[in-house]
């Protein structure tokens, strides 16, 4: 049996009852935006919060589970994904409505374009950003998303989660202990939605500042390649594209994985890149960039699952540890 058929099998019944879907060996690439990557042992995707709920109480806490996306900014290593990957449905998890004049209340799976364009709708300022974010709240919730000079912790008031045993939370902004693309909320929680607030402003403001939004995407941005977004987060005091270009990085390539000749802290999949080319790139850059400037860049794009032997990388390329 396969790694997913021996997992579901040792199950039993335990999973019985599930209203959502169970895909035993899913392919990781069809789901990441890099379209690379090995298999998860299995991927479920809940129905909504009562059915996830229901999952986490019957899945043993000695097995791992990933919670995932819509993809764009996740790297998943060829060995593949020990144990469960949840992917919240858009049909349970995706909804975005208005909880008061100036409040939005969102699902973890809701794009974050679709969160600006409610906003826009109901003269909502304080979301253009999110209009230049190919991601979902989740994962904007998670990471403390921010473009344009906003951040999503900015915005939140409450966010709604459920625990590995699948008890409810409910987190203040102070609970989420946010800082630049990071927060401090405990990793096992899966956020399943979220409540904002912006302020009112005109329409035409709103509509100006994410058209604004787009068109800097779309100038500076390889928006159309096979790519997971920023690669690392900006150093205090810099950027990062200014010192992986200042490291000789821009064009970069390894394998079929390449550093974005139109913007160099994007890291993309020129057709055939696997998930340790793209690593490697990573870790080359991050090497030169540590020799150049001795600066030590960290990841913005999330790294999960197995290497697969022989196709380890080491952080830095094992230099300067």
């Amino acid at each position: 049996m396969t790694r997913g058929q021996d997992l579901l099998a040792g199950l039993g019944d335990r999973l019985a009852g599930l209203r959502g879907r169970i895909t035993a060996d899913a392919e990781m690439d069809k789901i990441t935006w890099f379209r690379a990557g090995g298999t998860a042992d299995a991927l479920f995707q809940p129905a909504d919060e009562k059915d996830l709920a229901t999952f986490l109480k019957a899945v043993p806490e000695e097995i791992p589970i990933t919670v995932v996306g819509i993809g764009s900014n996740l790297l998943v290593r060829e060995g593949g994904i020990p144990g469960f990957v949840v992917r919240l449905s858009a049909k349970g998890f995706g909804e975005a409505e208005l909880a008061a004049p100036t409040r939005i209340r969102a699902g973890a799976a809701t794009p974050d374009k679709r969160v600006a364009a409610l906003a826009l709708e109901a003269g909502i300022g304080g979301f253009h950003f999110y209009h230049g974010i190919p991601g979902a709240i989740g994962g904007a919730l998670r990471m403390n998303a921010g473009a344009n000079g906003v951040e999503t912790r900015e915005r939140v008031v409450e966010v709604r989660a459920l625990d590995r045993k699948g008890k409810v939370h409910k987190l203040s902004n102070a609970d989420m202990g946010y800082a630049y693309r990071y927060s401090s909320a405990p990793a096992e929680l899966i956020f399943t939605s979220a409540l904002f607030e912006g302020f009112a402003e005109e329409r035409d403001a709103i509509k100006a500042a994410m058209d604004a939004v787009q068109h800097h995407r779309e100038t500076v941005q390889p928006i159309r390649e096979k790519t997971g977004g920023s690669t690392f987060k900006n150093p205090e005091g810099t950027s990062a594209w200014k010192e992986i270009d200042k490291a000789g990085c821009r064009g970069l390539m390894i394998g079929g994985a390449q550093m974005s000749p139109m913007h160099c802290n994007f890291m993309i999949n020129t057709g055939n890149a696997t998930g340790y080319d793209l690593e490697f790139l990573g870790e080359t850059v991050r090497a030169r960039v540590l020799e150049t400037s001795g600066i030590r860049l960290h990841w913005e794009i999330k790294r999960i699952g197995r290497f697969k032997p022989g196709h380890e990388v080491q952080e830095f390329l094992g230099q300067l540890l």
